[in-house]
């Protein structure tokens, strides 16, 4: 246990450094971080080739593991996007004169430390990189061991391009991939500041009820779209296909299907583009299948989708398709989830298609960040008081 206890503590002093680093040489940084990652591509697809080869390529977690020169390339672009945005950093957030002369400012600052613990998601590796260094923490990087070979040979670029810009490689640690690791970073209390689970509902309640650090929950995605009476069929074909077939694995994916008893006949229409990829449910509800299995519910109204949603939902991303606006409203209104849709797929849940440059995850819990967390999720908060004198009586 001792190891990772005293690394946490080597990656407190290094996040010290981070904090006093120039927007300049952090932007400076990550545009070469960018370019390294593409420099690398052959390295980083034999590392994860090795992993891929332990896993079945039916498992639904196989895509997500899987890189590609695309892959890749999308990694290092999202790199690049978050060093053009604005600083999280220095922003006041308020700011108020009392009447006693005292100004009052409250401004953004680093967390200092923050852990994310991950399954099969070795992009998570380069995209939580970035945010973090942006955001003037370093990072604690707990993956999985099905993407162990991948993730060292990521973060064996990070540790090139933090040497060569003069900082410690410590600012960004990989663990083990082992259970021991997760527990131990889990209960480096005072030396970690902020834990961040993305994965699984089990991963997510371990870490929930086991961790001493602060955490933000990153929320399992059982994702519904509900066909109205009122939709536009066309559109909806578009846009079922694009939430469902885009990419299986991604906790956006459409996982389950409402239509209006009234359509029903209209089905196949709407299926038509996936006819002959996607296995169909019509009893398996509240599942987030991460793969060709579609669940299909036929109700009643508006009612009686709001109503599955309510019973079977994650709280992540939900979708009406639908032309009567005054049903759309309402859909937008009651949804209890981070992200709700009118006429668009649940597939756009995600930090880089939100403008917030990469993520670090999707929050479905409410306290202090929902949704796609990015920059502004991972920064804290001091107050800064300045005074000539006064007293307090």
């Amino acid at each position: 246990m001792e190891s990772c206890i005293m690394e946490a503590s080597y990656i407190k002093m290094a996040s010290r450094n981070m904090a006093s680093l120039s927007v300049e040489a952090v932007n400076s940084l990550l545009s070469d971080l960018a370019d390294a990652l593409e420099d690398s591509t052959d390295i980083i697809l034999a590392a994860n080739a090795s992993d891929l080869a332990r896993m079945d390529a039916s498992d639904p977690r196989y895509d997500r593991l899987l890189l590609t020169p695309e892959r890749i390339s999308a990694i290092a672009s999202d790199c690049r996007n978050v060093a053009t945005l604005p600083s999280p950093l220095g922003r006041v957030l308020s700011h108020r004169v009392l009447p006693n002369g005292l100004d009052v400012s409250r401004v953004s600052v680093p967390f200092g430390v923050i852990g994310v613990i991950y399954e099969a998601r070795p992009n998570v590796t380069l995209d939580v990189t970035a945010l973090c260094l942006k955001a003037g923490s370093a990072v604690i990087l707990k993956g999985g061991s099905d993407a162990e070979e991948s993730n060292r040979a990521i973060c064996s670029v990070i540790h090139n391009t933090l040497f060569e810009h003069g900082l410690d490689p410590a600012t960004v640690t990989l663990l083990p991939a082992t259970r021991e690791a997760t527990a131990e970073l889990l209960s480096a209390e005072g030396l970690v500041d902020l834990i961040i689970p993305r994965g699984s509902a089990g991963l997510i309640r371990y870490v929930r009820e086991n961790s001493k650090i602060p955490v933000i929950e990153t929320g399992a995605g059982v994702v519904h779209c509900y066909v109205d009476k009122d939709a536009d069929i066309e559109m909806a074909r578009n846009i079922v296909y694009n939430a469902k077939c885009r990419r299986v694995s991604v906790c956006n994916a459409l996982d389950c299907l409402l239509v209006h008893r009234s359509i029903e006949h209209r089905l196949p229409e709407i299926l038509a583009p996936m006819q002959d990829t996607v296995n169909i449910h019509f009893s398996d509800f509240g599942r987030e299948w991460l793969s060709h299995d579609l669940s299909i519910r036929f109700v009643s109204d508006v009612d009686d989708a709001l109503s599955h949603i309510r019973q079977y939902g994650s709280g992540h991303s939900e979708s009406i398709v639908t032309e009567n606006q005054s049903v759309a409203e309402r859909f937008l209104r009651e949804v209890d989830a981070a992200c709700v849709y009118h006429n668009a797929p649940t597939s756009f849940t995600d930090g880089a298609q939100f403008g917030l440059g990469a993520e670090i995850g999707i929050s479905t819990q409410k306290l202090h960040a929902r949704g796609p967390m990015a920059l502004e999720e991972i920064t804290t908060s001091k107050y800064v008081i300045r005074g000539n004198g006064q007293t307090r009586s």
